[in-house]
């Protein structure tokens, strides 16, 4: 079969096309044949060394496809049924060995681009306004990067639940993305001072909430954006990680609250996983959450989707093709 493998750190050239035995399937495993394969920053940053990788390792932690083999400890699952995952590493392939425990059930109805879609950006989208900060009617949220994957996810579900969106973007084609998706406002960060002008959205107040996948070059942004004992919630370092941080600041600031999550501290809860799924499905089959998909790549050019994820010149979400 054929996979992407990187035998070491670096740029977008270390993702090389190899052809690797097809996986064995393990007691709790299932073997599935892959529809889709989700690109994400994580990606990137594993890539590059930041999160420290063995070598080699065949990258990739989202997916979507069809079971053709169940393990035989695995209860639940049949050849056949329709499955997505957003968290098993070797997912660049054309066929995964993946812990049945790590899947969800993609249910009738749910395209499998989507249901890839769905997984890490909808699932994070989720446990960030559900779980986090929990969006209530009234609330105003800050969205970095509104017309990307997760931002657009965000603008949606934040307004699917009777709060204000000001989002950010660079250009104006990406506002009127942002617009689209739910933003009641849009600030130009490329143009506008973000907090001032998020101040003046909010008659000198300031937002609830946060939501920042950013990192570096908005992050002193987005604390100066916040109300009296607002919440940041830093979920990516699209832009860089943000340096060491004097804790001080945050009293002299009005109290505020700054927390790094990881969606895997909020899908490790029994059925909590397939929980987020089943509302994020239900919601998109109900036409309230809508997947925009940005573009898709042959498997053999996951280079040129780290390439363009990594320069921000895309919109929604990218996805391989094996």
């Amino acid at each position: 079969m054929l996979a992407i493998q990187v035998d070491q750190p670096g740029g977008p050239e270390v993702l090389k096309v190899a052809d690797l035995p097809v996986p064995v399937c393990g007691p709790g495993q299932l073997i599935v044949e892959l529809a889709f394969s989700g690109v994400n920053f994580i990606d990137i940053y594993q890539r590059q060394g930041i999160y420290p990788m063995p070598s080699p390792y065949v990258p990739g932690l989202e997916g979507s496809g069809v079971v053709t083999e169940v393990g035989s400890a695995v209860q639940g699952f049949s050849v056949g049924d329709k499955v997505a995952w957003p968290s098993s590493l070797g997912s660049y392939s054309q066929i995964h060995a993946v812990n049945a425990a790590s899947v969800v059930k993609v249910p009738e109805g749910v395209s499998l681009d989507v249901a890839c879609a769905a997984m890490l950006q909808g699932m994070t989208a989720h446990y960030l306004i559900a779980s986090l900060y929990e969006i209530k009617p009234g609330d105003t949220a800050l969205v970095h990067a509104a017309a990307g994957g997760v931002g657009q996810l965000l603008c949606q579900m934040i307004s699917n639940r009777g709060a204000t969106v000001i989002g950010t973007a660079s250009t104006a084609e990406k506002a009127e993305i942002a617009r689209t998706a739910g933003a009641s406002q849009v600030i130009r960060y490329d143009i506008e001072d973000v907090a001032a002008k998020a101040k003046e959205l909010t008659n000198g107040i300031g937002v609830d909430v946060v939501y920042d996948g950013v990192g570096q070059a908005t992050f002193e942004g987005s604390l100066a954006s916040l109300k009296r004992r607002g919440m940041m919630a830093l979920f990516g370092g699209a832009s860089g990680m943000v340096p060491a941080f004097d804790l001080q600041a945050l009293s002299r600031m009005g109290s505020l609250f700054v927390t790094r999550p990881t969606l895997a501290d909020y899908i490790a809860g029994p059925g909590e996983m397939q929980w987020r799924a089943d509302e994020i499905f239900a919601e998109h089959l109900a036409g309230k959450l809508n997947f925009a998909i940005g573009n898709t790549y042959a498997l053999q050019d996951a280079k040129d989707a780290h390439t363009d994820l990594a320069a921000r010149k895309t919109t929604g979400k990218l996805l391989l093709v094996p």
